[in-house]
C-alpha cells in the first residue's frame, strides 16, 4: 500500500511508520560512536551497556529483574526476534495458535519453522474469544502468540485475560511468544499488562519489542527479546546464524538515551494520545465510525456508512481517487473477514493527519 500510495501521491496512512524524525540526543549519540570508530562488530547477544539499560527499563517498569547477560538480547528488529523466537522452540508437527487478527510474519515463520499455524479469531471487539482458545489448544501446541497492543486494531489485553491466558499456558504446558512492540504506546491511563509482570508467564515466555517504534526510527531496526535463561539459550543459537549482530553504534547511541532520556519513552503515551485525539477530532464530521483506539498508532475505522466495496478494493480506492492510502482488516486474517474496516496509522505530524482527516470527512 506504500507504493500504491506513493503511485498515486496519496497520504500515506496505511505502513506503520512516522513521517516525523527521532529525538536529536540519539541521533547525536549515533554520530558520536560512528565518528569515535565504535563500528565493528557489536557481541553477538548486544553490547553489555544497552541490555543492562534494557534490564534497568523492565525492573522499573514492570518489577522484574532479570539477567543482562542471560536473559536479555539485542535484535535486528523485532521482526527477527519473533522469528527467532518461533524457530528456537518450533518442530515439525508442533501447533502454534495465533489470534487473527494477526501481524503477518507469525504465520510464515511457524510454517518455515515446520509447524502448523491454527488461527483463532478474535472477537469482534478484538478481544480474546477464551472459548475458541481453549478448544485449539491440545497436547501438540507448543507456542501461543500474542500481541498487545494490538496491531492492527489497537485493542489490548488487560490483566484478567492477562491471568486467563497464565492459566490456560499452564494447563497445556505451552510456551508464550509475546509481541508488545507497542508497549509504551497505550492511552488513557492504563498500564501495559506485559507477560513480565506475571510471574508465571515471566518463566515460559518470549517477550519481543522494538526501538523503532519507541524511538520513532523504524528504519533503525533495532529490537529485544527477553526470555528465561534456557529459552534464551535456544534463540542466541537461532539469532547467532540470522544476523549475529545488530548495528554496534545505534546499539550505544540507544542505551545513552535509556540512561539520560527516559522521559522519551515515558512521554510517549501521552505523546500518541495527542495524536490519537486529533485524528479523531478532525474525523468527527465523517460518516467514519471510529473503533476504540487504547493502544498502538493506529486507529480502525468503519466505512460501512460510505461504501459497499470490499475492504482491499476500499481500500484501494481511496488511494486511488481520495489519495488517501489506508490498510484492510481482511488482510491480517488467514481466512479474510469483511467487516468494512480499514487502519489509519496516526503516527504523522498534526498537519498530515488533519490534511487526511479534510479529505476523508468529503466522502
Amino acid at each position: 500500500m506504500s507504493q500504491y500510495a506513493q503511485q498515486h501521491q496519496a497520504i500515506n496512512l496505511s505502513q506503520g511508520f512516522p513521517d516525523f524524525d527521532g529525538d536529536d540526543f540519539l541521533k547525536q549519540r549515533v554520530s558520536h560512536y560512528i565518528n569515535s570508530g565504535l563500528n565493528q562488530y557489536a557481541p553477538m547477544t548486544g553490547l553489555v551497556q544497552l541490555r543492562e539499560q534494557i534490564a534497568n527499563k523492565i525492573d522499573s517498569q514492570y518489577g522484574l529483574e532479570v539477567c543482562p547477560d542471560r536473559q536479555v538480547t539485542v535484535t535486528s528488529g523485532a521482526t527477527e526476534a519473533l522469528f527467532a523466537a518461533i524457530m528456537a522452540v518450533v518442530k515439525t508437527g508442533d501447533e502454534v495458535v495465533v489470534l487473527d487478527p494477526a501481524y503477518d510474519s507469525y504465520d510464515p515463520a511457524i510454517r518455515l519453522a515446520g509447524g502448523k499455524a491454527v488461527h483463532v479469531a478474535l472477537n469482534d471487539d478484538f478481544s480474546i474469544n477464551f472459548d475458541a482458545l481453549r478448544q485449539a489448544c491440545n497436547a501438540r501446541t507448543r507456542l501461543l502468540i500474542i500481541n498487545s497492543p494490538h496491531n492492527p486494531s489497537g485493542a489490548t489485553i488487560s490483566y484478567e485475560d492477562m491471568l486467563s491466558l497464565q492459566s490456560l499456558v499452564l494447563e497445556f504446558d505451552t510456551l508464550l511468544l509475546s509481541d508488545e512492540v507497542y508497549e509504551h504506546i497505550i492511552f488513557d491511563g492504563a498500564d501495559h499488562q506485559s507477560a513480565l509482570r506475571f510471574s508465571e508467564l515471566a518463566q515460559r515466555s518470549f517477550v519481543v519489542s522494538s526501538f523503532g517504534k519507541t524511538f520513532h526510527t523504524t528504519g533503525w531496526k533495532v529490537g529485544y527479546c527477553v526470555a528465561p535463561a534456557e529459552l534464551s539459550t535456544e534463540f542466541r543459537k537461532v539469532h547467532q546464524y540470522l544476523t549475529f549482530s545488530t548495528s554496534t553504534p545505534m546499539q550505544a547511541a540507544i542505551a545513552d538515551t535509556l540512561a539520560e532520556k527516559p522521559e522519551l519513552w515515558q512521554n510517549l503515551p501521552r505523546f500518541y494520545q495527542q495524536k490519537r485525539d486529533h485524528l479523531q477530532q478532525a474525523l468527527a464530521p465523517s460518516r467514519l465510525k471510529l473503533l476504540p483506539c487504547r493502544g498502538t498508532y493506529f486507529q480502525v475505522v468503519d466505512y460501512s456508512a460510505i461504501s459497499d466495496l470490499n475492504e482491499l478494493d476500499f481500500a484501494k480506492w481511496l488511494t486511488r481517487e481520495v489519495k488517501v492510502a489506508v490498510i484492510p482488516i481482511s488482510v491480517f486474517y488467514q481466512q479474510p473477514r469483511e467487516q468494512k474496516l480499514a487502519r489509519l496509522c496516526f503516527a504523522k505530524n498534526e498537519s498530515t493527519l488533519t490534511q487526511a482527516a479534510e479529505r476523508l470527512c468529503q466522502l
